[in-house]
């Protein structure tokens, strides 16, 4: 067990302001390793473009056969090789995966950021990222399947809960407050 790092998972749906938490996680120091980048990985390595169906599959392909927290254990090493002593993890999708880091990382806290459906598809539809919906149904399906490996599950079970409907600088704020009680919980 790694006792050295504090290790911040984030858990949220998609468009419900993970990268905001990140940004504002990487101005106070900390390294950032993000899940999807192993299913995006695999999916180039497989030859397939980078649709939200593309990548939904290859997600459910590798849980399927490497089991329910293949995708954590892909990046505990990328959290291990981090020099900062502080990291998060972007892109919690189940119980399972909070289970091995924690198993692995003694000082390992768990994040939820939350959005409504409306402010989410509009986020992501704006976004325009190649996996992000071009509409409606995509972003629902989209859901459905992050909410069929156990996001719901881990966002229930999350420490902490940040609220992202409003201004960004007041999300910001939340963000800055929540990581000082996660460092101060663990530097006791």
């Amino acid at each position: 067990m790694n006792t050295n790092k504090i290790v911040v998972g984030l858990a949220g749906m998609p468009g419900a302001g993970k990268s905001l938490v990140v940004e504002t996680a990487r101005a106070l120091g900390y390294a950032v390793v993000v899940m999807g980048d192993v299913v995006r990985e695999e999916t180039q390595l497989r030859g397939l473009p980078l649709t939200p169906e593309n990548v939904g599959k290859v997600m459910l392909e590798l849980r399927e056969k490497g089991g329910p927290s293949v995708i954590a254990e892909k990046c505990i090493p990328k959290v291990e090789q981090q020099k900062s002593s502080k990291v998060i993890v972007d892109g919690i999708r189940s119980l399972s995966e909070v289970e091995a880091f924690k198993a692995h990382f003694s000082k390992f806290s768990l994040i939820a950021v939350h959005a409504s459906p409306e402010a989410r598809f509009h986020r992501l539809f704006s976004r325009r990222r190649s996996d992000d919906p071009d509409g409606w149904e995509v972003f629902h399906e989209r859901d459905m399947r992050e909410l069929s490996v156990g996001l719901g599950s881990a966002i229930a079970m999350a420490e902490y809960i940040i609220v992202n409907e409003n201004k960004k600088e007041e999300t910001i704020v939340k963000v800055k407050e929540t990581l000082r009680m996660i460092e101060e919980k663990w530097m006791k």
